[in-house]
């Protein structure tokens, strides 16, 4: 321990304040779901690096990629032409939502949202642009201009991009219009509706970009009727529709992307976290006909789709389909929800349990129903002392988000399922 506190001393001389640890764990090495802590102790992380370690630390094949691919070519820069680059573009057209078939790659998920953003303006020739409250799209200056999940994270930075606009996201739990979910009328969607008739027309609108499922903001799935009627008026107005799926991508809801699990196809994705097991790479993707308009030097990168990263997604992308990653999140996903709406039930601090295969939000709040994020800061302290990571978000940081590997076992999910519970008793 001596060596951990010595470790989280010299971080906080020498790095920025601005940048902040979940946890005081100092890692020593990470195998699939398990962390060897310079304590001694192995910990479960069900936080996955922040929902990137979507095969669990270190996959041996995304290792041996790694190690082939950096024996023969690290860099090019846009210099030279290599093939990971394009077999990786290749293949994700082979399971990316319908019409997504041409990419850009860079490093981040907030340089995807930038330039998918930037496409949709350069492509539609408009300049609004629509978010949704509670969405979190990064932290670069245009991406925290779209990014709503906290005021905090665009403090101190105004004026921000113009010709953004919000609209309220459906968050059915916490409904930001009053209503409840069994008699609501998705009158978020109306709100937008009447958006486009006070605050800006449809015809100046470039683009729309929404998580399908809620991350930072509370890990809320939003209702299929919302996306449903969101892709038509896209569509009847030629506003772009980007899906942010920077979190919910990779196998994560049970699909490829929550796109196909909703059956709605978005104009533009964005993708990074997941897709190559914790390697710098994020992709902005699109049809020909959009990726067409976008001219020669209109967008550029120094290290986007580097070699090697290229190499680990495609090893990433060959464990999930090689192991059935997929039906096992959508098995595993409803053993989650189930065994946890139990625990709900006898515990009434517990005021929801939501979510899409292993992207699974818990809310905690008070007897008057107001957000209680002492008591899981408290649950989630207890947890670390058994051995399990676990993470907040919300804007109000009240929902733990349980995001296990995709090759969890049902017995180490169940495992940390009771470790859970035993905090929270």
């Amino acid at each position: 321990m001596a060596n951990s506190k010595s470790h989280l001393k010299k971080a906080k001389n020498f790095l920025t304040s601005a940048l902040v640890f979940h946890t005081p764990v100092k890692a020593l090495s990470a195998h699939g779901l398990y962390v060897e802590a310079s304590d001694g102790r192995t910990y479960m992380d069900l936080a996955s690096g922040l929902a990137v370690s979507n095969i669990g630390h270190a996959h041996p094949e995304v290792v041996r990629a790694i190690t082939e691919q950096a024996q023969n070519l690290i860099h090019s820069g846009c210099i030279f032409h290599y093939d990971s680059i394009v077999d990786l573009a290749e293949r994700l057209a082979s399971i990316t939502p319908k019409g997504i078939d041409k990419f850009f790659f860079s490093n981040s998920g907030a340089e995807a949202v930038e330039g998918a953003i930037k496409l949709a303006r350069i492509t539609t020739g408009r300049q609004g642009i629509i978010s949704f409250l509670g969405g979190f799209h990064g932290r670069t200056f245009g991406a925290i201009t779209l990014t709503t999940s906290s005021a905090r994270y665009s403090r101190g930075c105004h004026p921000l991009l113009p010709g953004v606009y919000h609209a309220p996201y459906p968050y059915c739990y916490r409904c930001p219009l009053g209503d409840t979910p069994k008699k609501c009328s998705v009158q978020c969607f109306t709100y937008l509706e009447t958006m486009l008739t006070r605050e800006i027309t449809p015809e100046e609108v470039a683009c729309m970009i929404i998580e399908p499922v809620l991350g930072e903001g509370g890990y809320c799935p939003a209702p299929k009727e919302f996306l449903v009627k969101l892709r038509e008026l896209c569509t009847r107005h030629g506003i772009m529709l980007i899906f942010d799926e920077v979190q919910s991508g990779f196998g994560r809801t049970g699909e490829w992307f929550a796109a196909q699990s909703y059956d709605v196809n978005p104009d533009i994705l964005t993708m990074a976290k997941g897709i190559a097991s914790g390697l710098p790479l994020s992709a902005i993707g699109a049809s020909k006909k959009i990726m067409s308009k976008w001219p020669p030097g209109a967008h550029g990168t120094t290290f986007g789709g580097n070699p090697i990263s290229c190499a680990a997604s495609l090893a990433t992308i060959n464990v999930i389909e090689s192991e059935g990653l997929l039906q096992n999140t959508q098995k595993l996903g409803k053993v989650a929800l189930r065994e946890l709406r139990k625990i709900a039930r006898s515990h009434p601090c517990i005021g929801d349990v939501r979510g899409m295969g292993l992207m699974i939000g818990v809310e905690f709040i008070r007897k008057d129903g107001t957000a209680d994020a002492p008591l899981l800061q408290e649950v989630m302290a207890k947890c670390l002392d058994k051995g399990l990571i676990i993470i907040d978000c919300g804007v109000n940081k009240n929902v733990a988000r349980l995001i296990p590997p995709l090759n969890i076992t049902k017995a180490e999910l169940l495992l940390a399922i009771e470790i859970f519970k035993e905090a929270l008793t």
